[in-house]
């Protein structure tokens, strides 16, 4: 896992299979953060959710625990954690912090810093129903393979726009989420 993370290439953006994309000056975007949060064992898997279908932001879509930075968060790492305990109850004193990926920019207008963290101890999710309809978990191996990624596209704005996907059984994962796992699967510019 420590070898992914040093791996891991530079900020990523839902815009890098978009070249030609012009992104506006001086654009505002709000800063986020997501817990990349590892089950060990002889088969590590990684926690991800699907999100509420009442969500304002991506419903249905599968994430990884997080969300907005809060004025009361101490920085993006403590938001990462506060989330991921609102959104599956995982406690951050369960959650040893091994590092943290370059932010990802999304097409929504957030900045999004992702943290990968070791999950020790029991822990069963209790998922926030207003948030999360959902949590499942991936093999690690599975996502940390850059073959098992692929490129897709759908009309966005009026063009076509590219992006990752790496589904997992019944789970389409895609646009921000596979885009940071592919990022820590070693990067967008090695194939």
């Amino acid at each position: 896992m420590l070898s992914a993370l040093k791996n891991a290439q530079g900020a990523s953006s839902d815009f890098d299979l978009n070249p030609e994309i012009t992104l506006p000056e001086g654009r505002k975007l709000r800063a986020a953060a997501v817990l990349i949060a590892i089950v060990p064992g002889d088969d590590p898997q990684a926690i991800l959710t699907k999100r509420a279908s009442g969500m304002k932001h991506h419903p249905g879509q599968i994430a990884f625990p997080g969300g907005k930075v809060d004025a009361s968060d101490a920085d993006v790492r403590a938001a990462a954690l506060r989330e991921a305990q609102e959104e599956i109850g995982l406690p951050p004193e369960q959650v040893e912090i091994l590092g943290q990926l370059p932010d990802h920019e999304t097409v929504t207008g957030f900045t999004v810093t992702p943290f990968v963290g070791l999950v020790h101890g029991d822990f069963q999710p209790v998922s926030e129903p207003g948030e999360v309809s959902e949590v499942f978990q991936v093999p690690l191996s599975h996502v940390l393979n850059k073959d098992r990624f692929t490129i897709e596209h759908r009309r966005w704005q009026g063009k076509k726009r590219f992006y990752f996907i790496v589904p997992w059984g019944p789970y389409y994962i895609w646009g921000a989420t596979a885009r940071m796992l592919r990022n820590l699967a070693g990067g967008v510019n090695e194939n």
